[in-house]
């Protein structure tokens, strides 16, 4: 690059820098934010994926620039770590490894387009949080994406895309010809102090962004987008990780919106790594699944996990907190507040017996223990059914508050009224009535201080 191009990127860097400072400050004044939670370090050393060779016309196979970049910043290890500059143009890559202390920055312009080519993506062992592939037996292709045991990584720019291409891996999906499992857009494990911020991420063909076994982790000011019938492309899954903040973004997908988890049955009880202190905040957007979701795997227990200031339109269920017999674990202090749904089959479900099992070894007697959820301040126009609340007959779900709810049917649905069993809690100003279960004052100072 000549001196032209540094003072660009730095130019780039800079103005996003500063305008993201500034909607904080502003926002600080009137919401909570995550600013502060992981550190923006500038990088004084920069380099540009075409100086490794990238050509960005769309057709170009990308993989070794991206590869011999990284190479150079995990290797050549600058003070403050380097920026790598994605300049406007399409970057068509095969999977590729991240490192630490660097910045994947991607200009107005800039794609990174994953090749549709599933030769080209290695095959990695399951988590062993999972112990196989969420799909398929034995192991999962690679990220797209990816990074493991690494700190102070920073994935931002001027709302440039990372492109899935995910079609064909859908397809696979649906016409059973999937070798192993999908590989998620973006997967970070065992790592920490990440920052990801003002991307677009596109079609991804499994789960979109994967923190999982991470802490400090921050995702703010991101578009996720996938086509409604896309299959089980989640917008955001923090998994068995902590101290994750989500918020200020878009997500329109084929699944979830953000889902918690934290390992499947008695591999995830096995590795025992919760997920816990996760906030999620100010997200919008519609999915056929659910908006916010916990679950449904949950063997490593999740804990103090607020969701609060979501708007949420066309979804399939608004609030979802789903587990299952054999997953284990303890689920707790939850909170879902100020959430706003508009056409929704189901505005809340807690329920037992959701999710299929790694195999036949699960335990029949590890049963999810689920108390203290709060739900607060929702409302609902054209809520087909309002709640459905059903815990486990040897593990009834306590500790269940509902407080002013008020979700609709409006003129064209005619909303029916709670379903609930095994379960025990309060409520009050919810509208439609809950069920009897969650009515009596005897169990309102079970949850009393949530009013």
């Amino acid at each position: 690059m000549n001196r032209r191009d540094y003072y660009s990127i730095w130019l780039c860097f800079g103005a996003v820098t500063i305008l993201s400072m500034h909607f904080a400050s502003f926002a600080s004044a009137e919401w909570p934010t995550c600013s502060g939670m992981v550190p923006v370090n500038y990088r004084n050393d920069k380099i540009s994926i075409t100086d490794y060779g990238g050509v960005g016309d769309g057709v170009t196979l990308n993989t070794k620039a991206f590869r011999a970049a990284i190479y150079r910043i995990e290797h050549l290890k600058r003070r403050g770590g380097t920026l790598l500059y994605i300049p406007p143009g399409e970057y068509l890559t095969g999977p590729f490894n991240l490192t630490s202390r660097m910045t994947l920055y991607l200009a107005r312009g800039a794609v990174i387009k994953a090749t549709m080519d599933s030769r080209h993506w290695p095959v990695v062992p399951p988590l062993p949080s999972y112990g196989r592939g969420r799909e398929r037996p034995g192991g999962r292709y690679m990220s797209f994406i990816h990074g493991d045991g690494l700190h102070d990584v920073i994935i931002t720019g001027e709302n440039g895309t990372i492109d899935g291409q995910g079609g064909i891996w859908w397809n696979m999906w649906r016409l059973g010809t999937l070798l192993f499992t999908r590989p998620n857009l973006i997967e970070l494990m065992n790592s920490r102090d990440i920052l990801i911020s003002n991307v677009v991420f596109k079609n991804s063909p499994f789960w979109n962004i994967h923190p999982v076994y991470c802490s400090n982790v921050v995702i703010r000011y991101v578009t996720i987008l996938a086509p409604s019938n896309s299959p089980n492309t989640d917008g955001i899954d923090p998994d068995s990780s902590s101290h994750v903040c989500i918020e200020d973004s878009h997500i329109t997908t084929g699944d979830d919106l953000v889902a918690v988890k934290s390992g499947w049955d008695e591999y995830g009880i096995a590795y025992g790594r919760p997920s816990h202190d996760i906030t999620i905040r100010r997200i919008t957007g519609s999915s056929p699944f659910a908006g916010i979701a916990i679950g449904s795997e949950t063997s490593g227990g999740i804990q103090n996990i607020v969701a609060e200031h979501i708007n949420l339109f066309n979804v399939g269920i608004g609030i979802h907190l789903k587990t299952n017999i054999g997953r284990g674990g303890v689920i707790r202090n939850i909170t879902f507040s100020n959430i706003y749904m508009q056409n929704a089959r189901k505005g809340v479900k807690i329920s037992g017996d959701v999710g299929d099992h790694p195999d036949e070894y699960y335990n029949t007697n590890a049963l999810p223990i689920v108390k203290d959820v709060t739900v607060k301040n929702v409302w609902g126009d054209n809520v087909q059914q309002p709640g459905l609340i059903h815990g486990l007959r040897n593990a009834p779900f306590t500790g269940i508050c509902l407080s002013n709810i008020h979700l609709r049917g409006g003129q064209r649905v005619r909303n029916s009224g709670w379903q609930c069993s095994d379960v025990s809690g309060g409520a009050v100003q919810v509208s439609p009535w809950p069920c009897s279960q969650l009515t009596s004052s005897q169990q309102w100072g079970a949850c009393s201080s949530s009013f």
